[in-house]
């Protein structure tokens, strides 16, 4: 038989582009949902117009599926109901949320979704998705890591949508927990910032602490690590220094504010929409973990880069869809990409993408 895969929010460009991706990977039949639809219809799919409040439709689409891929954000307002109507009916899940709020309440469904055996895994796509499992690779490479340090930039919108906008300013709203020296610190989003180097075309770029789930699942995943730094910057460089202003001039009042946050939204869409023909959309990742091998202080650094954000993250959730169609892994649980995809099933996904992380290995540290 043909297993069916439900898309919700696919209409969206990181939800098209995950369905593009399985689409070329794999025999799919892929329905994308949404409350609209702004791309162009592809014969190959299946549109269902479809509102996540309306419970008996979304649960007859669940239950008719083999795989649920929830990609309908922003997820700091979401609740488990698609998750939990996976686990009722045993269909396996991803997402591509991206707060620590949702990650919370998800990873406590976990003996739920093992009980009924099902694989759910959460945080795919990119920052978090890929970036996890590079993490994962310089883990390995280490008898016992201790600090794991996360940088991503991103050019202009990075071809998603106003989507993503909104998710960035949510994320300037509170301070946050971060395990620094093994002790959990209350963080301000967007300070201390640091220059870090990219790969080529990005070189050396900006970038500040930014809220992500990967801040607390990775020291769940690897209980050696003390110390988990996320942090995240924009190209060109005046945007960080918008998004500063935002986070630490403007009142507090306004940018929690629905009004205050959709005009900003929006107007940052603008913007990019003009930066995008200069700057390019693309995005690259720095993972850098440093711990002991053989009782030496050694540091492991891989690096992504790739010129489309949202078709890269279209990749690194389609890249695990595939695995769970086939049948590769199987994980029972709710799990983020760390602690579900073995780094030589992310490799094999990679290099059938033409995508490749580079690792480089650092004595003296």
């Amino acid at each position: 038989m043909t297993n069916k895969v439900l898309i919700l929010g696919g209409s969206g460009r990181i939800g098209g582009s995950v369905a593009e991706d399985i689409h070329r990977y794999t025999p799919a039949q892929i329905t994308i949902t949404g409350r609209k639809f702004e791309i162009d219809h592809n014969h190959d799919f299946t549109y269902l117009s479809l509102d996540l409040d309306d419970i008996q439709t979304l649960n007859q689409a669940i239950a008719e599926s083999n795989l649920v891929i929830h990609c309908a954000g922003p997820f700091h307002f979401r609740d488990t109901q698609v998750l939990e109507a996976c686990i009722k009916f045993g269909v396996n899940y991803l997402d591509v949320s991206d707060h620590r709020s949702y990650t919370a309440k998800a990873l406590k469904l976990n003996n739920l979704a093992q009980t009924a055996g099902i694989t759910a895994i959460i945080n795919t796509g990119i920052f978090p998705g890929i970036s996890n499992s590079m993490v994962r690779q310089c883990v390995e490479a280490l008898d016992e890591p201790e600090t794991i340090h996360l940088s991503y930039v991103v050019s202009g919108s990075g071809g998603a949508g106003v989507t993503v906008m909104r998710t960035t300013f949510l994320g300037l709203q509170n301070p946050f927990a971060a395990l620094i020296n093994g002790e959990w610190q209350q963080i301000k989003p967007y300070t201390q910032r640091e220059i870090i180097d990219f790969p080529l075309p990005y070189g050396r770029c900006g970038v500040y602490w930014y809220d992500m789930p990967e801040t607390f699942t990775l020291p769940a995943t690897f209980p050696t690590v003390k110390t988990t730094i996320t942090k995240f910057g924009s190209l060109p460089d005046y945007y960080n220094h918008l998004t500063w202003i935002t986070a630490h001039v403007f009142p507090k009042f306004w940018i929690k504010s629905q009004v205050g946050m959709e005009f900003l939204s929006q107007v940052s869409h603008i913007m990019t929409d003009v930066t995008d023909r200069f700057t390019g959309i693309g995005v690259s990742v720095r993972a850098s973990v440093t711990g002991k091998k053989n009782n030496i202080t050694k540091t492991i650094c891989s690096t992504f880069t790739h010129a489309n954000t949202a078709i890269a993250a279209g990749c690194g959730t389609g890249s695990i869809a595939q695995l769970l169609l086939s049948g590769e892994l199987h994980k029972p649980g709710v799990h983020p990409p760390e602690a579900a995809l073995p780094t030589d099933l992310f490799t094999k996904m990679m290099e059938q993408r033409g995508m490749q992380t580079h690792i480089i290995s650092d004595f003296g540290f």
